[in-house]
């Protein structure tokens, strides 16, 4: 059974392209995505701890308003 995995950035931008996010845009402390007409900002990190990157994903998942599986980030 696969499990998650700290996760870099420029991998997490391509991942939420795929899920209709566009971006990143520069803004005035972080860099952002937008998705209809929700801002997604995005932390510095070169790469997001997996704590982190859950908490983001989470928040990804109200703004698409579903879940996403450990199966279906991977595929991305």
């Amino acid at each position: 059974m696969s499990r998650w995995v700290p996760c870099k950035r420029i991998l997490f931008v391509r991942r939420l392209r795929g899920f209709g996010f566009d971006g990143p845009f520069s803004g005035s402390r972080h860099q952002f995505m937008l998705r209809e007409n929700h801002r997604l900002a995005l932390p510095s990190n070169e790469e997001y701890s997996v704590p982190q990157l859950r908490m983001m994903i989470r928040e990804v998942e109200k703004i698409i308003e579903r879940r996403i599986t450990l199966d279906e980030w991977s595929r991305l």
